[in-house]
């Protein structure tokens, strides 16, 4: 590793910033400016408390504002080490494209295959249910759906959990209620029965997991989640699936291409 003076500065006795902070942002600015590399280990705790003369717990803290921001995580007996960036990007004008379907591949396996990881998919849950008033209301006011609820892992890492829903009349009785779909996922199913996708409309945002969620995707500390809600329609307008997704932040960028007029 290269020496500390040449990555970190020394602290400024003038700041009225706290010392832990201070810390926190030269080891952030060094992150950033890519000094510490992804999968790194940082500097460890004596080797700070030597380089800018403090406590270990004045590090400590500079340690735990890093681990709330999602840019560190700290690994039992070994240290702490920089987060890698988000391995898989979702492009949106892509990834449900009819030539994947064609091919028999979903758009998990089309953006795991990108990124050259290997997806699998557990804890997988098929079933008829009760339609919650919001589910219901995106559906066009149905009262039970099939459910299909997976978690979604690259390389053995859980990164997303998915729900989806589709009205009973569509669904029922058909390879959609199985617990493998076929070549290409339910929405390949969907247009072999009739429903041709016309388009897709996704409300999406982030937010803190719940304890739930962070047990499901076996989120660190300070890792957000992206929650998407996607509506699939047909060429007739109907409203024929509703996926509500939470995704592991730290593993995704979101791309989208947007017109210009």
């Amino acid at each position: 590793m290269t020496s500390l003076p040449s990555i970190l500065g020394g602290l400024d006795p003038t700041s009225d910033r706290a010392v832990f902070r201070q810390i926190a942002d030269q080891l952030r600015e060094a992150i950033d400016r890519g000094r510490f590399k992804e999968g790194e280990k940082l500097p460890s705790e004596a080797e700070l408390v030597e380089h800018y003369g403090v406590s270990r717990m004045t590090v400590r803290n500079s340690f735990s504002i890093l681990q709330g921001e999602g840019l560190v995580h700290a690994e039992h007996g070994k240290g702490v080490f920089v987060r890698p960036r988000p391995p898989v990007r979702r492009l949106a004008s892509d990834r449900f494209a009819r030539r994947h379907r064609e091919q028999g591949k979903s758009a998990f396996i089309v953006e795991a295959d990108a990124a050259g990881s290997h997806p699998t998919v557990d804890s997988l849950e098929v079933k008829e249910e009760k339609a919650s008033q919001d589910i219901s209301t995106r559906l066009g006011s149905v009262r039970r759906v099939l459910a299909r609820r997976r978690r979604y892992l690259l390389d053995g890492r859980p990164v997303e959990f998915a729900a989806s829903y589709l009205p009973l009349d569509i669904a029922r009785g058909t390879q959609i209620a199985e617990p493998n779909p076929g070549p290409g996922g339910i929405y390949a199913r969907l247009e072999e029965l009739g429903h041709q996708l016309d388009h897709f409309e996704e409300e999406i945002r982030a937010r803190m997991p719940s304890p739930s969620e962070v047990k499901t995707l076996q989120l660190a500390s300070g890792v957000p989640v992206i929650h998407l809600i996607r509506t699939a329609f047909d060429t007739a307008g109907r409203a024929v699936e509703v996926c509500d997704t939470v995704m592991a932040a730290d593993a995704y960028v979101l791309s989208y291409q947007l017109p210009a007029t």
